[in-house]
């Protein structure tokens, strides 16, 4: 993958298709290829150019030391946009990517056609602050806990129950997390990567258009949390997706396409 300097890293990016550029931001814990299983073959064949990115901690990008904010990645992704020529561009984000995209049509809407906001939420409530400390506590800690047990977690805080009660489907997510967690960038510094406060004022000074995506099951990003993304930003609609959780973009790809391909043709 090429590489771009931006805000004192090098971040790897991917072009794909032709026509008007979409940048896919990707949450917190994965690698940008992971939009090119279903979303960004998606917009390809809808006549879009997709463009996915590594955030910085993970994949072929930067790793710096330290923990990262959610300034740093914001400050990163303007940078690609910039370096890349791609503004003003739709964009579609997921989880920490989609408060990613959230913070740049605040503060950089030159930059920012439409955004698509995948998962996303204006504030940590108490539930959602809990598991994001637990988290971090792990992340601090030098226990590394077997990537079998680390499977099972994943797999039960981010899928559905339709998925979780279908025997064949739990076992391959199982062994996709199992293989995923046994090594490589574990994207550490990510964790500390979150909104401060409460965004939802600030979201109210969004003028570009936006689609709020809320997955029915989702832990993470349950969808009240959405609902209030979409209620914050002025004419943001709102679409939810049933029978999938916080992966909702891999459990139910064809829904989440053509809820994207549809905002994208629109705006």
């Amino acid at each position: 993958m090429p590489q771009v300097s931006t805000n004192g890293i090098r971040l790897s990016y991917q072009r794909s298709g032709r026509g008007e550029p979409v940048l896919f931001i990707m949450g917190s814990g994965a690698a940008g290829r992971v939009w090119t299983m279903h979303q960004a073959p998606a917009v390809v064949q809808a006549g879009y150019q997709a463009v996915v990115f590594d955030n910085r901690g993970i994949g072929d990008s930067d790793a710096p030391e330290g923990k990262y904010s959610l300034a740093d990645m914001v400050a990163d992704t303007k940078g690609l946009i910039e370096a890349l020529d791609l503004g003003p561009c739709r964009i579609v984000g997921y989880s920490l990517g989609a408060m990613i995209a959230q913070e740049l049509a605040v503060e950089a809407p030159r930059l920012v056609r439409s955004a698509i906001l995948m998962a996303t939420r204006a504030r940590t409530d108490a539930m959602r602050r809990a598991m994001l400390e637990s988290e971090q506590l792990m992340r601090e800690s030098p226990v590394r806990l077997p990537p079998e047990y680390e499977a099972v977690r994943t797999v039960l805080e981010m899928l559905s129950p339709a998925s979780l009660n279908d025997e064949a489907a739990v076992r391959s997510w199982l062994d996709i997390f199992e293989l995923t967690g046994s090594g490589g960038n574990t994207a550490d510094g990510q964790a500390w990567a979150t909104q401060t406060g409460d965004r939802r004022t600030a979201l109210r000074a969004i003028t570009v258009p936006c689609r709020a995506i809320g997955f029915a099951d989702d832990l993470i990003c349950p969808p009240h949390l959405v609902a209030e993304v979409a209620d914050a930003i002025p004419g943001c609609d709102l679409v939810e997706i049933p029978a999938a959780g916080h992966l909702g973009h891999l459990e139910r790809p064809e829904a989440v396409n053509a809820a994207i391909v549809e905002f994208l043709d629109k705006y």
